[in-house]
């Protein structure tokens, strides 16, 4: 799932970056799928690796990971961790010189991120510049560089809703969190929840539509969006954050949502060309008359 929410916003990027009428990039979809695959594995094993004191005192499902049950030796960690980066490299290389550049400046986000639960209430807020890091790249794969019109609320609208999922998230571990000295935003809102969720959910909603004005998308992007947002309000009234299993069940329908941006996307490029196409012929008949 994980992967998922990585991997989601750059395919709305490599969406938003096709031509009208056209699906998106069918190699561009596969290499970033790649791609996400390798970073969110090497997001786990570095993230493993500054946790594995904390994993051992938390909950059973942190201290079966293999280095925090001594499976796994740090010196074999990083080894693997070599392993996973450099196959990344390799997927990284495919692409232009710029998402090359803007790619690697991406690991010193990959890197620290787990460490931000030590310093900050606000972890999730680093969680999502990592994870929607996609948004920038997709789009300069296609075009070369970023469009800060399109790229930057594509890339905000990501990171709030990152801040949404992954608070709910922290919900499940807030009480082992708070034992051992660690930090969420799970802990930060407590019982305002809720208001702070419904603030990030109109920031998304509001950044995606600007998205859509600024790449001129059509109907069926916006009817996506409304749907999104059904989607949250349903996700965000019927959240019961005392309850692990309710938490567990909305933080993955967010899979379900990013993907009904992408299908919003994908339709909404496709009707461009219906449209183009309808004054087309709307000025070929005036000519002829």
């Amino acid at each position: 799932l994980g992967t998922w929410l990585l991997y989601l916003p750059c395919t709305w990027s490599i969406g938003l970056a096709a031509d009208p009428g056209c699906f998106p990039d069918w190699y561009m979809f596969s290499l970033f799928g790649t791609g996400a695959v390798l970073m969110r594995g090497a997001g786990c094993t570095i993230n493993d690796m500054w946790d594995r004191d904390y994993d051992k005192k938390v909950v059973i499902r942190t201290a079966n990971r293999p280095i925090a049950a001594g499976d796994i030796s740090t010196f074999q960690s990083f080894i693997f961790l070599g392993g996973q980066l450099t196959l990344a490299l390799g997927v990284l290389l495919c692409l232009n010189y710029y998402s090359i550049a803007l790619g690697a400046a991406s690991l010193v986000l990959v890197i620290t991120y787990p460490l931000m639960k030590r310093i900050t209430y606000w972890p999730q807020l680093a969680l999502g510049l990592t994870f929607n890091w996609g948004a920038l790249l997709g789009w300069s794969a296609i075009k070369g560089s970023c469009d800060p019109s399109i790229c930057l609320p594509l890339y905000f609208s990501g990171v709030m809703w990152t801040l949404i999922y992954d608070t709910i998230y922290a919900h499940q571990d807030k009480r082992d969190d708070a034992l051992i000295g660690l930090k969420s935003t799970a802990l930060r809102f407590n019982e305002n929840t809720k208001r702070w969720l419904s603030g990030f959910g109109v920031a998304m909603l509001g950044a995606l539509s600007l998205v859509g004005v600024n790449s001129a998308q059509t109907v069926p992007y916006y009817a996506a969006l409304a749907v999104v947002g059904a989607h949250l309000a349903h996700q965000i009234y019927t959240l019961d954050i005392n309850r692990p299993e309710d938490c567990w069940d909305k933080f993955t329908s967010n899979r379900t949502l990013g993907l009904i941006v992408l299908l919003g996307i994908v339709l909404g490029n496709l009707w461009k060309e219906k449209k183009t196409d309808e004054a087309k012929e709307s000025i070929d008949g005036g000519v002829e008359n």
